[in-house]
């Protein structure tokens, strides 16, 4: 019987595993061979909501109620769907969009436990060194293509959907079979090489973060080998927009470290760039780009996207259109409200979905400029990496739950850094508090009770 008769506190929750993180980024290249890397992804996220549930008394991330407004919002507009054809698709973003925040509250809590160590990274360097080598794979068997497990089980209807089939079906690169002389770009694990070039721009800084936490070790060598590695797929890609966001980020990394006079970001910044520089010299990347850009029309169409997104975007302002559409009014193959996740947004779910989605990485962006270690001011460039794709790349993919892991990340290992220290225990050979006044216990005891 405990005195007073107050109750005894709770016992704390059971701390979260980190494996369940493990199987859903760590084996990215098994779920690609077997065609799930699409359709099972939200099914990998059911698994970590159900932890969280089960555990319960779950903090939640800054930001998580704009999360939870912009999903609602998108189910709304699910009312909008013209055709049953687009449910399917439909369902599948809507998935994205929800796991993405319940991988962002499991790594969260996850590192809230654990105090913001670099194990809870680990998940995501695997990911990226399955980045790293299905990359390799497509730069040496570009026109690899595999019918997957997936593919054959599921009914032939929905495997012959186009966007059902680019999910399921295996090829390594993009490129165009109708050419004479194709140009390929790397994609695998993804569909589409764009996604390959927003992975790694979001990742890069993370791997980066784990390689400055751990000084010593295999993980911080193999991670320090994999970076010159990983530069030939990305740099094949062509992806214009993954060198503008990361050149965005590391300017602004630059400007932080300059001003808190952070020597060691600095030179970590000076070290990725000299690295990227020295592979220039291998990879004509600059002559590349400029060449595939005079040799298409994928700018035209882009724009033409654009314009028609604008031109209908009074038709629906509040829920959108429910989903892209085809026209036949552009000059482009792809619906309008592709091309990017902004476009998306705004055609399919209306401006207040749009306002929503782009308030969140804001808030994130500020919460985690407040980082003070080097390894977290790494980290707080991927939101505004985020940002600059967020025009140009969809972010309806895995990609949005790699940039809610490590926002999330951030986010408790800044919280740690900024949180008050206890004060030390009061030496009782010292002179006490003054006669009559009661000894002040220190203010972060009923903070870290709590």
């Amino acid at each position: 019987m405990s005195l007073g008769g107050s109750s005894p506190p709770a016992p704390p929750p059971p701390r979260l595993p980190i494996w369940p993180l493990a199987l859903m980024f760590g084996l990215v290249p098994i779920w690609w061979l077997a065609g799930a890397f699409y359709l099972g992804w939200p099914l990998l996220g059911a698994v970590l909501l159900a932890l969280l549930l089960v555990r319960g008394r779950v903090p939640l991330p800054p930001g998580t109620g704009i999360w939870l407004l912009f999903l609602a919002v998108v189910l709304v507009s699910a009312t909008q769907l013209g055709s049953p054809s687009s449910v399917l698709a439909f369902g599948l973003r809507l998935g994205f969009y929800a796991t993405a925040l319940v991988v962002g509250v499991y790594v969260y809590v996850v590192a809230r436990e654990r105090a913001g160590g670099s194990e809870v990274l680990l998940p995501l360097c695997a990911f990226w060194l399955g980045l790293v080598a299905l990359g390799w794979l497509s730069v040496l068997a570009p026109r690899l293509g595999l019918t997957t497990p997936v593919e054959i089980l599921l009914p032939g209807a929905i495997a012959a959907e186009p966007f059902v089939h680019d999910m399921v079906h295996l090829s390594t690169a993009e490129y165009s079979a109708r050419s004479a002389d194709p140009v390929y770009r790397p994609a695998a694990p993804y569909a589409y090489t764009n996604n390959y070039g927003s992975a790694y721009a979001m990742v890069l800084p993370a791997v980066i973060a784990v390689i400055m936490l751990r000084r010593r070790g295999v993980l911080r060598w193999l991670l320090l080998g994999s970076l010159p590695l990983s530069l030939a797929p990305a740099f094949l890609t062509l992806n214009r927009v993954m060198f503008l966001s990361l050149g965005v980020g590391l300017l602004v990394l630059g400007v932080r470290a300059g001003w808190r006079g952070n020597t060691r970001v600095a030179a970590s910044i000076v070290g990725v760039v000299l690295v990227g520089l020295v592979a220039t010299v291998f990879i004509p990347v600059a002559q590349l780009i400029g060449d595939r850009v005079g040799n298409s029309d994928t700018n035209t169409d882009r724009l033409d996207l654009y314009r028609a997104v604008l031109a209908r975007v009074d038709e629906s302002p509040w829920l959108g259109h429910g989903a892209p559409a085809n026209v036949d009014t552009v000059s482009a193959e792809a619906p309008i409200g592709t091309q990017g996740q902004l476009w998306m947004v705004l055609f399919s779910h209306g401006i207040p979905a749009l306002l929503c989605f782009l308030a969140w990485f804001v808030v994130a962006a500020l919460r985690c400029a407040r980082a003070g270690s080097p390894a977290g001011q790494w980290l707080a460039i991927v939101p505004l990496v985020c940002l600059v794709q967020i025009p140009f790349y969809g972010l309806a993919n895995q990609n949005l739950a790699v940039a809610f892991y490590a926002v999330a990340f951030a986010m408790a290992r800044t919280e740690g850094e900024r949180a008050p220290r206890p004060l030390p225990p009061l030496d009782p050979g010292r002179a006490g508090p003054a006669r009559g006044r009661p000894a002040r216990l220190p203010t972060t005891l009923g903070r870290a009770a709590a």
